[in-house]
């Protein structure tokens, strides 16, 4: 990520921070904005052209989504637009970005991090599910109609439309990239870190209760946990965040006893 969409995104994520009125329908409005930006190289290049004055590109959106979206997706669009982005692709993301955490405003009592990664972890048991996700073929509307069924009774609103939203619009990444992006996006709006946990069997509410505090405490934040049953890892557990990895499980260990018997 460029130093330009660096600062752009902060800017952007602030309006929203700053906003009223941000519900689910701002947010829907948002991801709506990304697919159609995303699908048009030429409008998605006029509204990232930093040549361009910005009450310019704030006019091509006033005239594309004026007439449609409400006052406060104008807003953000408006500033979003306002901003110098590296390049078109970064500003789609950077629409998509607001998009998902306004969802995450929106929707604030439900614990949507935990909802889109138990739909990742049901996305990757089932490859054909997958496949049929992540095709370039086929009408990206009824992927969306998909997942709202899958998750119909299942999932929050919120949830839902994250990911129903963003199987619509993949721009060459894969369907579990996605929903891991909108986990971690959700979790820091919230003020939270997404730490993935993998242990032999369930762990008790009072083990996830220490954990969390120990992680949070290492951390200096707030720690979403997900966690992950795999008989393999024997016993004790693996925890990720983000590039860290904490790796106590029993088969680790075990491993490492092999590689030393080996040598």
């Amino acid at each position: 990520m460029g130093s330009a969409t660096t600062q752009a995104s902060a800017a952007a994520g602030a309006a929203l921070t700053a906003a009223s009125g941000v519900d689910l329908t701002v947010a829907r409005e948002l991801f709506a904005a990304a697919r159609t930006v995303g699908d048009s190289s030429q409008l998605s290049g006029a509204l990232a052209d930093s040549a361009a004055a910005p009450a310019a590109r704030r006019k091509v959106v006033t005239d594309v989504f004026g007439s449609a979206f409400a006052p406060t997706t104008m807003s953000l669009l408006s500033t979003i637009v306002d901003q110098r982005w590296s390049s078109a692709a970064d500003l789609v993301d950077g629409i998509e970005e607001i998009a998902v955490r306004a969802a995450a405003v929106a929707d604030s009592s439900v614990d949507v991090e935990g909802e889109l990664f138990r739909f990742s972890r049901t996305v990757a048991a089932n490859p054909e599910l997958e496949l049929a996700l992540g095709s370039r073929l086929g009408d990206t509307s009824a992927k969306g109609t998909l997942v709202s069924t899958l998750l119909e009774g299942r999932a929050s609103d919120a949830t839902t439309l994250i990911a129903s939203s963003l199987v619509q619009q993949p721009r060459e990444r894969r369907v579990r990239q996605l929903l891991a992006r909108a986990e971690r996006l959700v979790a820091d709006q919230r003020g939270r870190t997404v730490a993935t946990v993998v242990t032999a069997v369930p762990l008790s509410e009072a083990q996830a209760t220490r954990l969390t505090a120990t992680l949070s405490a290492r951390y200096g934040s707030a720690v979403a946990l997900n966690t992950v049953v795999d008989p393999s890892v024997v016993g004790g557990l693996r925890v990720q965040i983000a590039d860290d990895v904490i790796d106590a499980s029993v088969s680790s260990r075990l491993a490492d006893l092999r590689q030393r018997l080996a040598g």
